[in-house]
């Protein structure tokens, strides 16, 4: 089995790629790619946002929340 390099292995933010400057809270088609399947919001890590887009994901999803766009909890 071959052993991934850190170059190999990291991901590219998509909102810097497609030279996206706002994340709206009503897109709920692309929010929903940046939550998993329990409802929580993905590890930047994981979801290979840099540390600015993934805070304005995070409030993005933060905010459909409470108007109901999007769920608490996956049922």
């Amino acid at each position: 089995m071959k052993m991934m390099t850190k170059a190999e292995s990291q991901k590219v933010c998509y909102f810097c790629s497609n030279d996206i400057k706002t994340i709206d809270y009503k897109n709920v088609i692309l929010l929903r790619k940046y939550i998993n399947t329990v409802g929580k919001i993905a590890p930047k890590k994981k979801s290979g946002n840099c540390s600015k887009h993934q805070r304005m994901v995070a409030q993005a999803i933060k905010r459909a929340r409470i108007i109901g766009l999007l769920p608490f909890v996956a049922k």
